[in-house]
């Protein structure tokens, strides 16, 4: 985005990759989908994003959603909401995305050139003059970073950024990796591999972070848990992590049901078919496979009917059923992380360009930077917009 900008500007745009091939990470995003980009509003979409969501403003006025649609369906790619609410190109193919940039570089005259590791910035101490690989030095009045973080080292992102910018004095945050599965301690996960829990919440349950929490879809896995929900929480969960071997959470598996709503539930199902046994009830909220692990959990028998288990066991399945426990104690590192959480420091960025505070004609775009969002288009919005404002390659010292 950065380089069609800036070629669009009438610029001389040199892009190196370095990979042997463009957009690898892009390909993979959404599930292979491209889940471009979302219909929220630059206020909503900001909130989304926590207390750092302001810096994106400016870059959100120049290029939001719609004007993101508008751009795609310049080059070629139309784009929908199939739920209202996610967008997508309507082949749902991410590499339609990447074949249609790649042929509007090649109309503008953008000079590609793949299997190029950057390893240095040349500057003169005050302005970029250019950046070296192993075998080449390219002279540039600008250069815009755009590496990414370090989540999917397979795809090329691998942290080159964060020492380049680093070098010329940049403050790189603590990185953690994010948008990913989560490990637990509890076993009885594993038996319940097969189903997905819609419209779950979770959250941590200590008193100090009890604020921090997600919505989505649950899916459980063999020692772990992961899903929409959990991408989103595991962004809040790694940094913990890195402080505490364990961290305990509570998971509402009913809709945020409470007591007495599950019991007045129980009451009408139990008086619609008074003969059904407890796991019976239980599946008229949860799948089997999840109704029998909280029956062995909670000690009841599932053969017998609600009434006749005693008040103890009874009590305990309904807490359970409000607010499920799990101690999350792992992950998989960034190898299995969508994005990164950390980044150089936004005090050192100008949000209006998205210049270097640090450095005259230095740009940074997208991941690289200490801000990420949760999934559903979040963090590719802030990429093509502070790609698109880099791409502009504007002084404001100079405006």
């Amino acid at each position: 985005m950065a380089a069609i900008t800036a070629a669009r500007a009438g610029k001389s745009v040199l892009l190196l990759e370095k990979l042997s091939k463009i957009g690898a990470k892009l390909k993979a995003t959404g599930g292979g989908r491209c889940n471009l980009t979302n219909t929220l509003s630059n206020e909503a979409f900001m909130a989304r994003f926590g207390k750092d969501g302001r810096f994106m403003s400016s870059a959100l006025e120049a290029l939001d959603h719609k004007a993101l649609m508008a751009f795609f369906k310049e080059i070629g790619v139309e784009s929908h909401a199939p739920d209202g609410y996610r967008v997508f190109p309507v082949t749902h193919s991410a590499a339609t995305i990447i074949e249609a940039m790649e042929l509007e570089m090649q109309t503008l005259g953008v000079t590609v050139l793949c299997s190029q590791k950057v390893e240095t910035l040349e500057h003169d101490g005050t302005h970029i003059t250019g950046v070296s690989t192993q075998s080449q030095t390219f002279s540039a009045q600008n250069v815009v970073i755009a590496t990414g973080g370090m989540g999917y080292p397979v795809l090329g992102a691998e942290g080159d950024g964060y020492p380049m910018a680093a070098s010329v004095g940049h403050t790189i945050t603590e990185l953690f990796p994010a948008m990913m599965p989560l490990k637990v301690k509890e076993t009885w996960v594993e038996d319940c591999r097969a189903d997905t829990i819609a419209k779950v919440t979770m959250h941590v349950n200590i008193k100090k972070y009890k604020k921090l929490s997600a919505k989505g879809d649950l899916i459980f896995t063999k020692g772990g848990i992961r899903g929409p929900v959990v991408l989103d929480f595991s962004r809040e969960i790694t940094p913990l992590l890195s402080k505490m071997e364990e961290v305990p959470v509570l998971v509402s598996l009913t809709k945020g049901m409470n007591e007495e709503k599950i019991r007045e539930h129980f009451k009408q199902e139990t008086n619609k078919n008074p003969h059904q046994n407890t796991l019976e009830l239980l599946q008229t909220l949860l799948p089997h496979s999840v109704s029998l692990a909280l029956c062995k959990l909670a000690e009841v028998d599932p053969a017998l009917s609600l009434g006749k288990q005693t008040g103890v066991a009874r009590d305990a399945l309904i807490k359970l059923l409000v607010w499920t426990p799990l101690i999350v104690n792992g992950h998989d590192g960034f190898k299995m992380a969508m994005i990164t959480r950390g980044g150089v420091s936004l005090k050192e960025i100008d949000p209006y360009t998205m210049q270097s505070k640090k450095l005259s004609g230095l740009y940074f775009c997208g991941e690289i930077m200490n801000i990420d969002g949760p999934c559903g288009g979040y963090n590719l919005q802030w990429s093509f917009a502070s790609g698109y404002v880099a791409g502009l390659l504007k002084d404001r010292q100079a405006l």
